[in-house]
């Protein structure tokens, strides 16, 4: 079988590969030719821990290539994955442009059955949508079917969440389109993976309806977070009594600055101009994103009070810049948002991270990028640890204590233990507890 895949960024990429990696001729197609030219020279443009090996080796085998030559690849492929981006427009709902401009593309290109698949998270209806437009725009009368294959990939974990899946939604009209996918999901079935077979608006709602109810989870923790700490008690071990109940489950109920990447923000806002553009108010994830917004200055009111309140000269140590560890990516990361609060109260930021410095210096010049965690910490006064990284789990923390110009550190992420920091003289600020 042959399939394309239209877009070659995080999700089009690991797509493409892991499907390549079951056997499948896989060509990904960008008209970035800065990008399919990195691709082609064995390089990655994204961080993503497994992802180079399994490139390599699906090139190497001769099952997966990239290219700029998207008509040639429409006619080629028999099933065509739209993974393009859906980027927010002002108001909150998803930009479609680059949806409709590839389904114009395809019409123009259709020389036979084939089936045509969203990837990209898109809201209801963009699957008719795309029926309407190539229905309209072929040149000529064939056969084709629409699908929506949404992807649950976590950044940092995606080759697992690809092959071994908590589930695959297909939702299609045609049995025809549905038996093609699930032929080509077929080595799933062999480790008893969940198949949800529906149709196309449901799949393209399960997407959204799931990145709400994760972000709900990790507003709801962060707003207990802040109770225990007016009433003493400790949220961590409130998150353990709500996680041990199986209706519940302990996954997302980790306190911090809120949730961010380039999924959640953008998907819990988009599912509220869904509802409101049926008439409805999706009021408890307009609520979520509420909360959301302010557990990020309660962050910054955090750093700022430990530090006497008012933070100007002060040199503020940063660890960690990317929304979550194992990722490069800092779209809508907290830790970004809070480095920018703090130079606007007049500190001034010092910062590393394994991967995100890159992509963090494009839009924030005036920070002091270090090589690593002791660099930060060396004259700063006080450390704020705002992204989980292992590396920051085990820092030497006599000599972190040593080279600070006063022992404060402020860990939004609840990596050490209160009571052993304050043993080791540290004046240290968590989250909830």
């Amino acid at each position: 079988m042959n399939i394309c895949v239209i877009g070659t960024g995080y999700v089009g990429l690991v797509t493409g590969t892991c499907f390549a990696d079951f056997g499948v001729n896989v060509v990904c197609v960008d008209k970035d030719e800065a990008k399919i030219s990195t691709l082609r020279n064995g390089e990655i443009p994204i961080y993503e821990p497994g992802l180079k090996e399994l490139v390599d080796k699906n090139v190497r085998e001769r099952r997966l290539s990239f290219t700029t030559d998207l008509e040639g690849s429409i006619r080629k492929a028999l099933v065509i994955f739209i993974a393009v981006g859906t980027p927010s427009r002002n108001d909150g709902s998803a930009d479609l442009s680059y949806i409709e401009e590839v389904a114009r593309t395809i019409a123009r290109n259709l020389n036979g059955y084939k089936v045509i698949v969203t990837k990209s998270t898109v809201p209801v209806g963009t699957g008719s949508l795309i029926e309407r437009i190539i229905k309209n725009e072929q040149n000529e009368d064939h056969k084709f079917d629409v699908a929506s294959n949404p992807e649950f990939l976590r950044e940092g974990s995606a080759i697992e969440d690809f092959m071994r899946p908590n589930r695959v939604v297909i939702g299609a009209r045609s049995p025809q389109a549905i038996a093609i996918l699930k032929d080509l999901y077929s080595p799933l079935y062999l480790i008893e993976t969940p198949f949800v077979i529906t149709d196309v608006e449901t799949a393209e709602l399960i997407k959204y309806a799931s990145n709400a109810f994760l972000a709900t989870k990790i507003s709801f923790i962060n707003e207990m977070a802040n109770i225990c700490e007016e009433v003493g008690a400790d949220v961590h071990m409130v998150a353990k009594g709500m996680g041990l109940d199986k209706r519940i489950g302990p996954k997302f109920l980790h306190p911090g600055p809120g949730f961010g990447g380039s999924c959640f923000p953008k998907d819990t806002l988009a599912l509220t101009r869904i509802a409101r553009k049926h008439g409805l108010n999706f009021r408890i994830v307009e609520a979520v994103i509420d909360v959301n917004t302010y557990q990020r200055e309660r962050m910054v009111d955090k750093i700022k009070k430990a530090l006497g309140g008012d933070i100007t000269g002060k040199c503020i140590g940063v660890l960690g810049l990317t929304f979550k560890p194992n990722t490069d990516d800092i779209r809508e990361s907290p830790a970004v948002y809070i480095v920018k609060r703090l130079l606007e109260e007049g500190a001034s930021v010092k910062a590393f991270d394994p991967a995100g410095m890159e992509n963090t210096k494009r839009i924030l010049q005036n920070v002091t990028y270090c090589a690593d965690s002791y660099e930060v910490a060396d004259g700063s006064d006080a450390l704020a640890i705002l992204t989980e990284w292992n590396q920051f789990r085990k820092l030497d923390l006599d000599r972190i204590k040593r080279i600070l110009k006063a022992p404060v550190m402020i860990d939004l992420r609840n990596v050490y233990e209160p009571q052993d920091m304050k043993r080791r003289g540290f004046k240290y600020v968590c989250v909830g507890r």
